[in-house]
């Protein structure tokens, strides 16, 4: 069952996708949603090697509520900022999060977070893998942009995979 699955979960993430993509429970559909969700993981298995590590799946799906949460608020924020901020007191600045995360699935999963929330994009990674280069749209101080995303999510992703 392993050979012919090898990443279960990323197999369901496939087919509830197509589900979502094609907006039709039909048979037609089904058949299609369980060929891709088991021939992309087989043919992708190869980059692969280790499946991630979660130590705390249920603190995953709070992570995830709290992304979600973080999302709309940042629109509202960065709303307020591009309507009623003049031009000139924008203050946007590049800023270096070091990492204390050490697996590059929750390495890549706080990029993402970061690129995600509206506001912030990470831009680069250091050659080493130990920090994260982030813009930021209006950050006064850096210091407390970078101290809020250790804080908010890194700490949460290093509890959750390491």
């Amino acid at each position: 069952m392993k050979r012919l699955f090898p990443h279960p979960y990323l197999t369901l993430t496939l087919i509830v996708l197509w589900f979502l993509l094609v907006n039709q429970w039909k048979v037609g559909s089904l058949v299609m949603a369980i060929i891709l969700g088991t021939v992309i993981p087989l043919l992708t298995s190869a980059w692969w090697p280790d499946r991630p590590r979660v130590k705390r799946p249920f603190s995953l799906a709070a992570y995830s509520l709290l992304v979600m949460w973080d999302v709309i608020v940042a629109n509202f924020q960065v709303a307020r900022i591009v309507l009623f901020t003049p031009r000139d007191k924008i203050q946007s600045n590049w800023v270096t999060v070091p990492l204390d995360l050490h697996s590059p699935e929750a390495i890549s999963l706080l990029a993402g977070t970061i690129t995600m929330t509206p506001g912030t994009l990470t831009a680069d990674m250091s050659a080493c893998g130990r920090a994260l280069l982030v813009h930021s749209l209006h950050a006064p101080d850096p210091d407390a942009v970078r101290d809020d995303i250790k804080a908010r999510y890194e700490s949460r992703l290093k509890r959750i995979f390491e």
